[in-house]
C-alpha cells in the first residue's frame, strides 16, 4: 500500500448505532462451563463484569466474511485495504451490573480515530464507546481500543513458551487451559470466526503465527475471574491492555493481588511477565 491510511479514513464517520436484545442465561451458563467455574445464570442475577461480550453479537452472512474469517465490512470497521485488526485494550465503568434475563439496549459511537506512525509503519487507533442500558438506566459504559494496519508486518516475530512461569508471590492465581478445544468454544460463544483461533494451517501458514492465537478477550475475562473467585466485592471500573499474544499450549499463569481499593492483574509466561494487564477498582472506593 502506498497511500497513507489518512486517505482512507478522512471521510469515515460512522453514525451512532443502537441495538437491543436480552441478556440471555444460555451464554452465561456456557461460558461458566468453559471456565469450569459455576456462575449464577438465573433471571435477575448480576452479570459478571465484561460478560456482556457474550450478548448482542453480530452474525454476518457467510458470504460477507473474508478469507481470514473476519467480516469484509462492518459499521465500525475502518475502510482500510487488506485490513489487519488487533484488540489493544479498553476501559469499563459499571454504575450497576447488568441483569440476566432482562432486555438491554446498547448505543455505540466512534469515540476516536487517529493515525500514528510506529516503528513498524502506519497504524490506525480506533476507539468505540458503548453504553448499555437496562430498565431505563445507564448501567455499563465501555471503551474498546483497536489497532488497524494495512497488510502484515514482515518484521514481527513470536515464540511459544513451554517453560513454567516463575512464582511471583501473587496471592491470586489461575493456571488456565488454552488448548484448541477451549479456543474453539470461546470463538463460538463470541461469534468470532477469525481463523487464527481455530485453523492451525491458516494461523501458521498464512498469518505467520507459531500456533493458534488465544483470544485477547479471553485473557481479559480470565484476569477478571481472579477478582470474582477471590473477593465478593463488586467491580466499579476496569482498565485493561493486551501487550503480547499468547498461543495455544503456552504455559501461562494469571495472577492478581489486592492494591488499595482495587486489584492489579496480569497474564504472565516464562518469556513475558505482562502479556496482558488489568487494573480493577471496587465499588465504594473513595477518590
Amino acid at each position: 500500500m502506498t497511500d497513507s491510511l489518512e486517505t482512507y479514513l478522512r471521510d469515515w464517520r460512522p453514525r451512532p448505532r443502537t441495538e437491543t436484545g436480552v441478556v440471555d442465561a444460555g451464554p452465561v451458563a456456557a461460558l461458566s462451563a468453559v471456565l469450569d467455574q459455576p456462575v449464577a445464570a438465573g433471571a435477575g442475577e448480576d452479570l459478571p463484569p465484561l460478560w456482556h461480550w457474550l450478548h448482542l453479537l453480530e452474525w454476518p452472512p457467510q458470504s460477507d466474511l473474508g478469507e481470514d474469517g473476519h467480516p469484509l465490512a462492518g459499521h465500525f470497521l475502518p475502510p482500510i485495504p487488506d485490513r489487519r485488526r488487533m484488540f489493544a485494550g479498553g476501559r469499563l465503568t459499571v454504575a450497576r451490573p447488568l441483569e440476566t434475563g432482562a432486555e438491554v439496549e446498547r448505543v455505540s459511537t466512534l469515540d476516536n480515530c487517529v493515525v500514528k506512525e510506529g516503528r513498524t509503519g502506519e497504524m490506525a487507533f480506533v476507539t468505540v464507546r458503548s453504553e448499555y442500558r437496562q430498565r431505563g438506566e445507564a448501567r455499563v459504559t465501555e471503551e474498546l481500543d483497536y489497532v488497524y494496519r494495512s497488510g502484515d508486518d514482515a518484521r514481527r516475530s513470536f515464540t511459544t513458551v513451554s517453560e513454567a512461569p516463575p512464582e511471583d508471590g501473587a496471592p491470586w492465581r489461575i493456571v488456565p487451559v488454552t488448548d484448541p478445544a477451549v479456543l474453539f468454544r470461546f470463538s463460538a460463544l463470541t461469534a468470532n470466526a477469525h481463523r487464527i483461533h481455530y485453523d492451525l494451517p491458516y494461523a501458521t501458514g498464512v498469518e505467520g503465527y507459531p500456533g493458534l492465537v488465544v483470544h485477547g478477550p479471553l485473557l481479559v475475562l480470565l484476569m477478571l475471574e481472579l477478582v470474582r473467585r477471590n473477593t465478593g466485592r463488586r467491580v466499579e471500573s476496569v482498565s485493561f491492555r493486551l501487550r503480547r499474544p499468547v498461543f495455544a499450549g503456552d504455559r501461562i499463569v494469571v495472577t492478581g493481588r489486592p492494591e488499595g481499593d482495587g486489584a492489579e492483574l496480569a497474564v504472565a509466561s516464562a518469556a513475558e511477565p505482562r502479556h496482558a494487564t488489568a487494573q480493577v477498582r471496587f465499588a465504594g472506593s473513595e477518590g
